[in-house]
């Protein structure tokens, strides 16, 4: 097992190489110069010059892709070239907002998604399965920015229920965070359901016509017993492995509903500093999606290895 995670950690680090260079050159062909937003109007040429060789945008892109993976394996991410704050900082102040509304997503997501699909598989053939298929397919179809505002229409500005907009940490009033994550965090969950969904029942599926179970059910095992202690045992395997992806995408993917209701996490982040041309926060976000993307991925080896023995010998 401690082999197989190896091998899987060594594959990361090339990864994540290409992925900082990736990002590091297709930042440099944005159009337009960060260096005269900051020049501010007037723009005196010998203020541009101090401000290129201060960010070393003057430097050769190599050198500069040099200095920024040094100051990367420094634990530096640079500071933000539009309000001169560390780029670390500004992570640890968003990454806690982007992982609270995909952690309330991901929760929302399996209560939906997971039910959904095992009543699915038990009732194949049924009306019921097939309003599952529907509701699903129309959960991965709907836009999350006109779901959110479908849903500030109706439930705040109509019905008056829950805040339209704003972020409220819930180490300063828990309840009122719960409220102003309950919409985003629901709008988000759609897709992720529905990809549960369609996935727990086709593992269900699979594992209601295996061996074991008509063997459970020739033994006189009670249909409930025989869904939920045998064959959902077994179909959770790729689910458990899917779950630690899908929390990966949701921690890149929430760009769109952040913006919607206005939640100051990653999304926001990334989408203000690509406008300002703010290089060092694009580059230092876009790295720590990564890492965390990469870090799932790793963690859904390990699950799989775990909740499969026969791959622990491989």
């Amino acid at each position: 097992m401690f082999k197989i995670i190896l091998r899987r950690v060594l594959v990361a680090i090339p990864t994540l190489i290409l992925v900082s260079m990736i990002v590091f050159m297709l930042q440099k062909i944005l159009p337009g110069d960060p260096v005269l937003t900051l020049a501010g109007e007037e723009r005196d040429p010998a203020v541009l010059d101090y401000l290129r060789d201060k960010y070393r945008l003057n430097d050769p892109l190599p050198v500069q892709y040099g200095a920024w993976v040094s100051q990367v394996l420094q634990g530096d991410l640079g500071k933000s070239l539009r309000t001169d704050v560390p780029v670390t900082r500004l992570i640890a102040q968003k990454l806690p907002v982007t992982l609270q509304l995909a952690a309330m997503a991901m929760f929302f997501a399996l209560i939906i998604g997971v039910p959904m699909g095992i009543v699915a598989a038990v009732r194949k053939g049924t009306a019921t399965e097939m309003g599952a298929n529907v509701a699903a397919l129309s959960g991965m179809s709907i836009p999350n920015f006109w779901l959110g505002i479908l849903l500030i229409m109706l439930v705040s500005v109509k019905w008056r229920l829950l805040p339209a907009s704003g972020y409220v940490s819930p180490f300063e009033d828990f309840w009122m965070s719960m409220k102003t994550m309950l919409m985003p965090a629901l709008v988000l969950s759609t897709a992720i359901a529905a990809y549960l969904m369609r996935h727990t029942r086709s593992a269900m599926l699979e594992a209601l016509s295996a061996d074991y179970v008509r063997t459970a059910r020739a033994k006189g095992v009670s249909p409930r017993r025989v869904v939920l202690r045998h064959a959902l045992r077994n179909a959770l395997m790729p689910i458990v492995t899917l779950v630690t992806l899908l929390f990966g995408e949701l921690l890149a993917g929430a760009v769109l509903t952040e913006q919607v209701f206005t939640i100051p996490g990653f999304g926001k982040l990334i989408v203000d500093a690509v406008f300002t041309r703010d290089y060092a926060v694009v580059q230092g976000v876009v790295l720590c999606v990564a890492v965390g993307f990469i870090v799932m991925n790793l963690l859904a080896d390990i699950l799989y290895i775990l909740v499969n023995p026969r791959l622990r010998h491989a």
